[in-house]
C-alpha cells in the first residue's frame, strides 16, 4: 500500500504547530497503525529529519498507552485501541490524517503526544479505599450480589486512554470518571468512601479543565472497551446524593 500520511506536528507547548504530510510506501495490510508510523519514522530518521513522536507501550490494546485521532475519530475507523487498528481499515492511495488529543485537560507535549496526567490526578482524588483489607480474602468472603459485581467488572475495564475526551465535542471527562466512581463506589470495599470520593474526584475533574457532558454519546462510541453510557447517569446520581 501507498498512502500519503498528514500528521500533526508541535515542538512543544510553545509552538503553533501544523499538519505536515508524508509519502509512505510499502505499508501492508497486517500492519498495525503503529507499525506503520514506526515504518515512517525510520524513513524520516534515515533521511536525516526529526521522528515524529507518539505514545506507545503494550500495543495489546491493554494499557491505554497509544490514541490519536485518526481523519476525525478518535482510534480511528474502529472501535478499537489505536495499536490494535490494522493498515486493512484502510485503501491503497488513501490520504489519512493523524492529529493528537485536543482538550484543555490533555496539553500537547511533542507531535502526538499529550500530557494525560490530568486523569492520575482525578483517580489520586478518590480511586482508593481506606478499609484495612490485607491479604487477598477468600473469594466468598464478602457477598456481592452479581449484579453489583458484574456492573463493577464493566466499568473497571477502563484503561484510561482518554479517547472519550477526545471524541466529545466538551472534551469532557465525564465517561472515565464515572468509571472510576462506579467500580468503587458498588463494591462493599468502596462504601466507606462513598459520598467523599465523587464529590472529591468531580471536583478534580472540574479543576483539570474537562468540559461538562451534555450527553452526546460520543464517548462510548469511541472508547475500545466499551463502558456503558448509563455509568454517566450513575455518577450524576452519586453526586446529587453525597451533595445532599
Amino acid at each position: 500500500m501507498k498512502l500519503t500520511v498528514r500528521i500533526w506536528r508541535q515542538s512543544g507547548s510553545g509552538d503553533r504547530g501544523r499538519m505536515v504530510s508524508y509519502a509512505v510506501q510499502d505499508i501492508r495490510p497486517e500492519m498495525s497503525f503503529l507499525e506503520m508510523l514506526d515504518v515512517l519514522n525510520q524513513d524520516l530518521i534515515t533521511n536525516g529529519e526529526d521522528p515524529v513522536a507518539f505514545d506507545h507501550d503494550c500495543r495489546e490494546g491493554i494499557c491505554g498507552a497509544c490514541g490519536v485521532v485518526i481523519n476525525g475519530r478518535a482510534h480511528g475507523p474502529e472501535q478499537t485501541t489505536t495499536c490494535q487498528l490494522h493498515m486493512r481499515a484502510f485503501r491503497d492511495g488513501d490520504v489519512i490524517d493523524v492529529e493528537p488529543w485536543r482538550a484543555t485537560g490533555f496539553p500537547v507535549v511533542k507531535d502526538l503526544v499529550v500530557d494525560r496526567s490530568a486523569l492520575d490526578r482525578i483517580v489520586q482524588a478518590g480511586g482508593y479505599i481506606t478499609a484495612p483489607t490485607g491479604s487477598a480474602p477468600e473469594a466468598h468472603a464478602i457477598p456481592v450480589p452479581k449484579h453489583d459485581a458484574e456492573l463493577a467488572f464493566d466499568n473497571a475495564t477502563c484503561i484510561g486512554c482518554g479517547a472519550c475526551v477526545a471524541a466529545c465535542p466538551n472534551g469532557s471527562a465525564m465517561l472515565f470518571t464515572s468509571a472510576k466512581v462506579t467500580h468503587l463506589n458498588v463494591l462493599p470495599q468502596g462504601r466507606p468512601e462513598r459520598e467523599q470520593r465523587v464529590l472529591d474526584m468531580v471536583a478534580a475533574m472540574d479543576d483539570e479543565g474537562f468540559g461538562g457532558c451534555t450527553n452526546t454519546g460520543e464517548c462510548v462510541k469511541s472508547c475500545p472497551k466499551e463502558l456503558p453510557f448509563a455509568s454517566i447517569a450513575r455518577l450524576n446520581r452519586e453526586f446529587l446524593r453525597a451533595s445532599r
